[in-house]
């Protein structure tokens, strides 16, 4: 099963028995029927109507709609009703209660998202050789050592700060070709390599989102992301390792062979973002990389990106509810 991202401006999304029809403007009213059962998720970009029936198919199927700006930017999402898993929610609010309980979960975060850090910095410099990207490996393996003797979120996110100054201060040496890259820049995006992983950070928080209420968590109450109202905090906690390893690792996948350039870019009001064709390029790649399988490192069987999202979220499921003696991050080698 995949995503199916819907990007053509002034299509129409309609339903037929188990497909759904998309027609794209023009002349010609071309057609595409994607079957219901090989659909996942859809992503909507833009001035694309879904109609009633499609919406209500898609969500009495259990499949969500996330909405996106016509340049990618995150709008809303219609979710299928929730997992009637009372018992899960209950000890998740417990332990978001409890102080101790809740640090243990964002350690496990930031630890994920470091060690993850290090390694695609680690895999990228067996060519380049840079002693800038080897002296960041060193100051992230700092932080990964303090991550344990963190004694508060605070504390905590300050490792976790700086060992992604760290990253970012030489991501932009595996950054081949005419495109730079010199520092995070998220709101808003000013180049194209911030454009790229800005736009790769909402569509993995749509996976984790999309994860967490399968599994039938409350979103929106996290341990390492204090909770704000309407913002997914535990969706950003379990996000963070899958950072590196997912959105960054699409980003210098598509910079590193020329599959986007900077004539795929334009800028306005001092905001860089994808054309409508380099656009579908991304999601395509994106998509690409959420099937790719590796290696599962706690169940030792070959998997898809995308089912180790929810496989995480299982795992910390059956942590809170005692089930397993502690929450491993997923790590990559």
């Amino acid at each position: 099963m995949a995503t199916l991202y819907l990007s053509e401006q002034q299509s129409i999304v309609k339903k037929r028995d188990g497909y759904l029809i998309v027609q794209y403007p023009g002349a010609d009213k071309r057609k595409v029927e994607v079957p219901l059962i090989k659909v996942s998720q859809v992503v909507v970009s833009g001035d694309v109507t879904l109609t009633t029936p499609a919406v209500h198919t898609l969500l009495e199927a259990g499949i969500e709609i996330c909405y996106l700006s016509m340049y990618g930017h995150f709008r809303g999402r219609l979710s299928p009703p929730v997992a009637k898993n009372a018992l899960l929610r209950r000890e998740q609010y417990r332990a978001y209660a409890d102080p101790q309980r809740a640090l243990k979960v964002a350690q496990a975060c930031v630890k994920g998202k470091l060690e993850n850090m290090r390694t695609l910095l680690l895999r990228s410099n067996r060519q380049l050789q840079d002693s800038e990207v080897t002296d960041a490996t060193v100051a992230i393996q700092q932080m990964i050592r303090e991550v344990p003797r963190a004694t508060t979120v605070g504390s905590l996110l300050g490792f976790e700060g700086n060992g992604s100054a760290a990253y970012f201060k030489v991501f932009g040496k595996l950054v081949r070709g005419s495109m730079s890259f010199t520092h995070r820049r998220r709101r808003p995006p000013t180049d194209p390599v911030n454009a790229m992983l800005s736009l790769g950070y909402t569509l993995l928080l749509h996976q984790v989102s999309a994860a967490i209420q399968i599994v039938g968590f409350d979103p929106y109450a996290g341990f390492l992301h204090q909770p704000r109202y309407g913002r997914p905090a535990l969706a950003l906690d379990l996000m963070e390792e899958f950072r590196p390893i997912i959105a960054d690792s699409v980003v210098l996948n598509i910079i590193n062979h020329r599959i986007l350039t900077e004539q795929d870019f334009q800028e306005e009001l001092g905001v860089v973002h994808l054309k409508a064709e380099a656009r579908k390029k991304f999601y395509a790649k994106f998509e690409e990389r959420l099937q790719e399988e590796l290696q599962h490192p706690h169940f030792e069987y070959r998997t898809s990106y995308r089912r180790c999202i929810e496989l995480q979220a299982r795992l910390l499921g059956k942590w809170l509810t005692g089930e397993i003696p502690t929450y491993l991050p997923l790590g990559v080698r």
